[in-house]
């Protein structure tokens, strides 16, 4: 349970947090900050999730979708709501996520 509580606080950190600092502080380099965050950041950290949750995945099945959810929610606050672009970016997220969670299951049971 502590993990989990532990990953959802740094998705929160990395999926609000960044596209607010984004918002708040980019200026005119935002648009090549929200490609840094959009292509590199998220993609690796739902990578770095779903790999964590296949380690002890019956607890934290549901990480990759908490990550995918909040960033839905943090772009959707801090760039434009409802925007449909956003659906997807969050569906690349949420596949990432939960083969990089499935993968790591495979390996784990392996070993």
């Amino acid at each position: 349970m502590r993990k989990l509580i532990y990953w959802t606080v740094s998705a929160t950190i990395i999926m609000l947090g960044l596209p607010w600092l984004i918002v708040t502080f980019a200026g005119s380099s935002g648009m090549a900050i929200c490609f840094i965050l959009f292509f590199a950041v998220n993609p690796l950290f739902s990578a770095v999730c779903g790999a964590f949750a296949g380690k002890n995945i019956k607890q934290l099945w549901a990480l990759p979708i908490i990550a995918a959810g909040l960033f839905l929610t943090g772009v959707w606050l801090f760039f434009e709501l409802g925007e449909p672009a956003f659906l997807l970016y969050c569906g690349c997220y949420l596949i990432i996520g939960i083969s990089s969670m499935l993968a790591s299951a495979f390996i784990n049971k392996k070993q």
